[in-house]
Parts: structure tokens; C-alpha cells; sequence
């Protein structure tokens, strides 16, 4: 005794299944957007990881170049070496 499925319990099934099959994709799409969006946002963290770092480095060597400037000496030498600047009775000879 088989029982055969109505018309109403056909229509039913069609539209749960769509309904479940709609809800399905929509979660798939959500899902892919998502996880695209995750991977974007590691490239960018890598890429400003990295920069953060060269600017670390680059403040360091600042700084290094703060603490070499308060030294009068070194700014005589400097003022020298550079741009050729001579007491009184000084000869510069630069050699290239």
C-alpha cells in the first residue's frame, strides 16, 4: 500500500527545496565574499608589516643622526667633510 503524494504535498516539496537550495547559495556567496575578503586584508597586513618595519629602521638611523648632531665635533667635521668648510689657516684636500 503505497500512498501516493498529492498535488499540494508536491507543490510543498518544490518550494522547500527551492527555498533550501536559494538559502544554500546565498550562504555560499556570503562565504566566498568573506573569505576574499580575509585574504585581501592578509596581503595588506603583510605589505604593512613589512613597511612599518623599513620605517623602524629608518627612524633608527634618525635618531642615530639626532645623537651624532648634538656632538659639536662631529658638526665641525661634518661642516668640514661636506661642504668644505675651513678655519682660519686650514687647507682642505679632498680626495675622491
Amino acid at each position: 500500500m503505497t500512498k501516493r503524494k498529492t498535488r499540494k504535498e508536491k507543490k510543498r516539496l518544490v518550494f522547500i527545496s527551492v527555498t533550501i537550495v536559494a538559502l544554500l547559495i546565498s550562504l555560499v556567496g556570503t562565504l566566498y565574499t568573506d573569505f576574499m575578503k580575509i585574504m585581501e586584508n592578509k596581503k595588506n597586513t603583510i605589505l604593512l608589516t613589512s613597511e612599518y618595519q623599513s620605517l623602524l629602521d629608518e627612524q633608527e638611523i634618525l635618531e642615530s643622526e639626532v645623537t651624532k648632531m648634538q656632538d659639536p665635533n662631529y658638526i665641525a667635521r661634518y661642516a668640514k667633510e661636506k661642504y668644505l668648510y675651513s678655519s682660519e689657516g686650514e687647507i682642505i684636500i679632498r680626495i675622491d
